[in-house]
């Protein structure tokens, strides 16, 4: 499967409108200058004044405005470094209206807020539920100490709303400060065809708002996320802003749930980087190969076998045909080094059985049985599919029965003069249509009646033998249209068998060894073996001396078009990774250019097979996309990215924090609620209740501008100059999938 284009984005801090919404007034009023000072009127000059709103989302969100969220509503898995976030379809939606008493146009109204289980009245379980009310109950609760927003403007407080209550310390605890709600929206813009993702998310082309969440859901359990309004919570963002509430009541515009599952989950980043790992210390790791014993070889017969099993064989069970029970070398078609090529003479058929392609090793008398099981298992397949069998024969009796037409022709001169391809009828009308019929025809009529002589015999020749009608063209033309008329499918069915397509995978890989689990092989292919098998499914149906001599004749028919492509390498990936994620990007280049992909298929729900028509260079692993999202790698960092240059958006293969500070994002984080409880009843053993240090239950709200403010901490990281906008941020916080790279081992002369 060819990689998935790479996406171009790009983030911006926000969007300015030119108008937020609200009541305007237009006033027109004329006045008489001259030579720029006014003149007096004796009368006085009408003036005109209109009023104008510019409505924008207040209470209500359509649904055709969000377009993503991750994570996905209801989905279930590893988010514990991840900080939740929606996409809105409406880029400027999030700086549509105007914070009463903010000046600036570049703070955004809304907020995302996560909340676990038990931090909402409105929504105990998390479940992203909410309670529909009037607006005037949301304004003006009826409950003693909620408190709801301070709102102005002419409002029906008839119209419903969803809303939710929340306790003040929850608020407190989760809700953005003012000076961080700027860093938590952004717009993406971008720019990419059409396509869908793992999750669902489907990239289009175009400018989305998105607004982050600043908490981590850290420990296991439920969480609800919603889209909250903070107009009119002005000034009550920070703790103790509220003395003498209990509660806050906020309008939810959208809200959803997940579930944060570390355990029971997989980790596509560990299991990339196990699937690798035995690379990073030799290359020869990842070939398809037996790992030899440890020490140097006692004898020359073991040196002997470790070479066999270097070189990609496997000892199986083999019976001579002698009846002696031995052991031979089997190697299928996957092979850690390039394979010679075999004679041509050891390729001609057709044959009846494989001993032909059988090798002997005289030294020490082991047989190596890899083209002969090749042949065999060729002709298998091929008896196995009652079409293409049957279509072999009938190809193969066609050709004889033409053959054998053409010999009896060819020994009568007179016969030899018809088209054996042409219809009984046609030969009566060439009779007619020859010169001199019309004149003979007279002549006949008109000639006295007298008995005819008898016709002289014709003098025959030699029956011609079918190999010498191969050297008559127009004998091998006739044959060569036989051919093409019997074999409809022959051709189409061979070109699948040598991708390897129904082929078992104890063939491709004779011991589990080779392929253990949580492992990934690189291989070669041996085009023989592949030929060999081809040959095999090839000479079904001969049977004779016939079927011999016209053989040349179906292999020109069903030989392989020059420039086809051809498998020359491949991959294979055991892993539960495959199993989870059937689908993921894989790309393979030579020079920089990407080598094309002949074959990708689940041999088994965890074995992955893709064959390539050229050996590449270098292979990108891509852990499966889930969108573009926003978090910290499994290390508790960020991985940071270039701000400026060419290489913008490009990872710069350093972390904040310095991993030798042993410092993570998680030391970012704002104090825990002394009230909380210390954890989850649900948490599963050994996962933590509170970090050292901390007061009450485990920290998870990102400080970005706290006395150990995370944005001042990672622009000094960045090198930027000042602290970075909403957009550099985003960037910097891209979770983009991990991406692993495998290279050939380096020669002496780039080592040097």
């Amino acid at each position: 499967m060819p990689a998935r284009p790479d996406l171009n984005v790009t983030f911006y801090d926000h969007l300015a409108p030119a108008t937020t919404a609200g009541v305007y007034t237009i006033t027109v009023e004329h006045r008489l200058t001259k030579d720029g000072r006014p003149v007096d009127a004796t009368a006085e000059l009408p003036r005109a004044e209109g009023r104008y709103e510019i409505r924008a989302a207040r209470f209500h969100l359509d649904p055709t405005s969000v377009h993503a969220t991750y994570p996905a509503a209801g989905a279930a898995g590893r988010y514990t470094h991840v900080l939740p976030h929606i996409t809105l379809n409406r880029a400027i939606l999030p700086w549509e209206r105007q914070l009463l008493g903010r000046a600036a146009v570049a703070e955004p109204w809304l907020a995302l807020l996560v909340l676990a289980e038990g931090e909402a009245v409105d929504d105990p379980d998390a479940k992203g539920e909410f309670t529909t009310r009037p607006i005037g109950q949301l304004r003006n609760p009826a409950e003693a100490g909620t408190e709801g927003p301070e709102l102005s403007g002419d409002i029906d407080d008839d119209l419903p709303c969803r809303t939710i209550d929340v306790p003040v310390d929850v608020f407190h605890a989760v809700v953005p400060r003012e000076d961080e709600l700027s860093h938590l929206t952004h717009v993406r813009d971008v720019r990419i065809a059409p396509q869908l993702r793992d999750d669902g998310e489907v990239l289009t082309e175009g400018e989305y708002a998105v607004v982050a969440a600043n908490r981590f859901p850290r420990t296991p359990g439920t969480y609800a996320v919603h889209l909250v309004s903070l107009e009119g919570h002005l000034g009550r963002l920070a703790p103790g802003s509220l003395p003498d509430s209990e509660h806050v009541r906020l309008c939810s515009l959208w809200s959803w749930s997940f579930t944060n599952a570390p355990d029971g989950t997989l980790d596509p980043g560990k299991l990339l980087r196990g699937l690798v790992a035995p690379g990073a210390e030799d290359p020869e790791n990842l070939a398809l190969r037996h790992v030899p014993a440890a020490g140097p070889a006692a004898t020359p017969e073991e040196q002997y076998a470790r070479t066999r099993l270097h070189h990609g064989y496997s000892a199986v069970a083999h019976r001579t045909l002698a009846g002696e029970a031995t052991y031979a070398w089997y190697r299928g078609p996957f092979s850690p080094l390039t394979t010679p090529p075999l004679p041509t003479a050891a390729l001609d058929g057709p044959h009846t059985t494989a001993d032909h392609a059988l090798i002997y090793d005289r030294e020490y008398g082991v047989f190596d049985v890899s083209y002969a099981a090749a042949w065999t298992l060729g002709r298998t397949i091929a008896l196995a599919d009652p079409d293409y069998s049957a279509e072999a024969v009938a190809a193969r009796r066609a050709l004889s029965d033409r053959a054998a037409t053409l010999a009896a022709l060819g020994s009568d001169p007179q016969r030899a003069r018809h088209d054996p391809d042409a219809r009984p009828a046609t030969r009566a009308l060439s009779e007619l249509s020859s010169a001199g019929l019309g004149r003979r025809l007279v002549q006949a009529l008109r000639a006295d009646l007298r008995p005819e002589p008898a016709p002289v015999p014709a003098a025959r020749t030699a029956r011609a033998e079918p190999a010498a009608l191969l050297a008559d063209p127009r004998a091998r033309q006739s044959l060569s249209a036989v051919v093409t008329a019997s074999t409809p499918t022959m051709p189409e069915w061979l070109e699948r068998l040598a991708l390897l397509r129904g082929v078992p995978f104890n063939h491709l890989v004779p011991d589990p060894r080779l392929l253990p689990p949580e492992s990934l092989r690189a291989f070669r292919i041996d085009e023989a073996w592949i030929q060999a098998l081809v040959a095999g499914a090839t000479d079904v149906g001969a049977h004779s001396s016939v079927d011999r001599d016209l053989d040349p004749l179906l292999r020109e028919r069903l030989a392989r078009t020059p420039g086809s492509p051809f498998p020359a390498a491949g991959l294979l990936i055991n892993s539960e990774l495959v199993r989870a994620w059937p689908v993921f990007d894989l790309l393979a280049t030579r020079g920089g250019e990407q080598v094309g992909e002949l074959r990708r298929d689940h041999l088994a729900p965890d074995i992955l097979l893709v064959l390539w028509d050229a050996v590449p260079d270098s292979v990108t692993i891509r852990e499966p996309g889930q969108g573009i999202h926003f978090g910290i790698n499994s290390e508790q960092r960020v991985s940071l990215r270039h701000l400026v240059g060419d290489d913008i958006g490009c990872p710069t293969g350093t972390e904040f924090p310095d991993p030798a500070s042993g410092r993570t994002v998680f030391d970012h984080l704002r104090p825990g609620r002394p009230d909380a409880p210390p954890g989850r009843p649900d948490a599963p053993p050994g996962w933590p209740d509170a970090l050292p240090g901390w007061p009450g239950a485990l920290p998870d709200v990102l400080d970005l501008h706290g006395a150990d403010g995370f944005v001042a901490a990672l622009s000094a990281a960045c090198g930027a100059d000042g602290e970075l906008s909403p957009g550099q941020l985003a960037l910097e916080l891209v979770n983009a999938p991990l991406e692993q790279l495998l290279l050939p081992a380096p020669t002496a002369e780039e080592t040097a």
